[in-house]
């Protein structure tokens, strides 16, 4: 599928000036798609790559299982024969049946500061999706909600996160101008690990201890990454099931389990895992944590080889911030307190290794039991980010 798009008679006139919508259709133009926010943003000292490699697998249809309910194409954007842009676009047919929308997902959009451009990749998206049928665009979103989602309005001065997406200001101005409109936002905190005799750390340890005696639970002793193996089925399913109500969540299905454990268990320390099992070892709760890795993948550019997997090594053994990856309550066992167990391991371990403060995800502004979890915490709500709704 070739697209052009023209703003003006004047660019009409002059076809150097066109910009030029290219399906990728290779591997090699798939690398140029995957490696365009990098150099978008070589000069950027907050934006953080993403590994590469994953990248790479999320448009693979032999590799990502969300293909077994996604179609997908992505698309960059030329002027002059220089990339200028690039978007993605993702057809979930089981979250529209499961929401009851007719929607398509735009994702891993970036361009630079030119009208032109953005109205062209959106045009390229928006093209597609009347092809098939859609009758609204939101995004960005990813094939499932453990993919990168939201388009960031708040905290352009922090660093990124390896896991969420960084983009300038000017996106957000391009998008409105487009004709979308917020549809919900995600928030993200700054957590400043309390002091090991702070009267807040007593009160969530005292919570935990309470927790756990009253309701005879335990955290599953974990000293290495294999001991995973016998938790993780036990992990996604609970994830399946404790976010089923967030926005635009589908179940994940047995492949997508088997991918998502590859690509997280090889970052994830277990003093920084703590699964909370009931007596018959059913797991209740959970919450996930790893090292920051955003210096060193910045480092390495997000490619692990030839070199790059030492300064991955090395951030996993030297760190003062934790990266909050997910942590979830069975819902039967909500508003209980039980994530004062999660939290409570995870500040007594930190305090060992001389933790100071963590980053969460994106979390939902209307997840109140989320959000309130961390009322014991000393915070900065950092960054904001947004899910964009267009009819069309």
């Amino acid at each position: 599928m070739n697209l052009t798009y023209l703003e003006s008679e004047k660019k009409q006139k002059n076809s150097t000036d066109t910009v030029e919508i290219r399906e990728v259709k290779s591997k090699k133009e798939l690398k140029k798609f995957v490696g365009y926010p990098s150099v978008l943003y070589k000069d950027c000292e907050n934006y953080v790559p993403a590994f590469f490699g994953d990248d790479m697998d999320d448009w693979n249809k032999k590799k990502n299982p969300a293909f077994e309910y996604c179609e997908a194409k992505c698309f960059l954007a030329y002027r002059n024969d220089e990339i200028v842009g690039r978007i993605g676009a993702i057809l979930s047919h089981e979250a529209n049946k499961k929401w009851n929308t007719n929607r398509m997902r735009f994702s891993q959009v970036d361009f630079i500061d030119d009208d032109e451009v953005s109205s062209a990749l959106f045009g390229a998206v928006e093209a597609w999706a009347r092809e098939k049928g859609c009758e609204e665009v939101h995004g960005p979103l990813g094939f499932c909600d453990l993919d990168r989602e939201g388009m960031l309005v708040e905290g352009y001065d922090q660093m990124s996160m390896y896991i969420t997406y960084y983009n300038h200001p000017y996106y957000n101005e391009h998008l409105e101008r487009l004709g979308y409109a917020k549809d919900v936002d995600w928030i993200e905190y700054k957590l400043y690990i309390p002091d090991k005799d702070s009267k807040n750390a007593e009160l969530m340890h005292r919570i935990a201890e309470r927790m756990k005696k009253r309701m005879d639970l335990h955290v599953a002793p974990l000293k290495k990454r294999k001991d995973y193996a016998g938790y993780i089925r036990k992990v996604f399913e609970l994830v399946n099931k404790a976010y089923a109500p967030l926005y635009g969540v589908v179940a994940l299905n047995e492949r997508q389990i088997n991918r998502y454990a590859k690509k997280f268990i090889p970052v994830i320390n277990p003093e920084f895992a703590c699964f909370v099992m009931d007596k018959d070892e059913n797991m209740v709760a959970f919450g996930v944590s790893a090292p920051s890795m955003a210096k060193a993948l910045k480092k390495c550019n997000g490619k692990l080889f030839p070199f790059g997997f030492i300064n991955v090594l090395r951030a996993l053994k030297q760190y003062e911030t934790l990266d909050l990856y997910l942590i979830a309550v069975d819902p039967q066992y909500q508003k209980l307190g039980l994530n004062a167990i999660v939290i409570d391991y995870m500040i007594e371990n930190g305090h060992k290794v001389g933790v100071k403060c963590a980053e969460t995800g994106p979390q939902l502004e209307k997840n109140i039991k989320i959000l309130d979890q961390w009322k014991l915490f000393d915070k900065d709500q950092h960054k904001r980010r947004r899910c964009y709704l267009k009819r069309i």
